[in-house]
């Protein structure tokens, strides 16, 4: 299958229309030497319109970057524990972005399992802390550009659209009935199937 590196212009648009297009993206990420690959299998879309999203209130120094170009990172801490890692998407000026909520190992397995505490299989990565735990994303990542090492962003042609599952996002507590989670059908590493 074809890839490329992030197209900013494919970035460009409402958070809710680009979120589904970034299933079967692949993640490519260099940490301690070694090059970790994963499939983008579940997401969620963000914007200034939305009260479940960080950028409803405004442009704040925590959420800068959401307000910034497309195609950055924006990481946040939360639960004073984990990172949560999103992709800013639309344009500059306007706070969007979406949600990685899991992804698909494809190389780097055990390096990912060792910053994971020895998990394996779908518990790996199968939830936004999950993920950020396993890429080594922190809050130093915040603002970093996914054309860039040590993580870049690879796109790859959209997926047929029964192979997309939308539903409502979970984890949040307000905004809980708008339907903008996105995930790969019968991926086993989605956190939270619908059956």
């Amino acid at each position: 299958m074809a890839s490329q590196k992030v197209d900013v212009s494919f970035l460009h648009g409402r958070a809710s229309e680009i979120a589904p297009r970034l299933l079967g993206g692949i993640l490519e990420r260099t940490l301690d030497g070694k090059v970790l690959r994963a499939r983008i299998v579940e997401v969620e879309a963000y914007d200034q319109t939305d009260v479940a999203s960080h950028s409803y209130k405004g442009e704040t120094p925590r959420t800068k970057i959401m307000f910034g170009d497309a195609g950055h990172l924006y990481v946040y801490f939360t639960y004073g524990m984990h990172y949560c890692c999103n992709i800013v998407v639309g344009e500059k000026g306007y706070g969007a972005a979406v949600l990685i909520r899991a992804v698909e190992p494809l190389n780097g397995d055990e390096g990912m399992s060792r910053r994971r505490g020895g998990r394996s299989g779908r518990d790996l990565t199968n939830g936004p802390a999950k993920f950020c735990q396993a890429f080594g994303i922190s809050l130093a990542m915040n603002g970093h550009s996914l054309s860039e090492p040590p993580l870049r962003l690879l796109l790859q042609p959209a997926l047929p659209t029964d192979q997309v599952i939308t539903t409502t996002r979970i984890g949040i507590s307000h905004g809980k009935d708008v339907p903008w989670r996105f995930y790969v059908k019968d991926n086993g590493y989605v956190s939270k199937r619908i059956e």
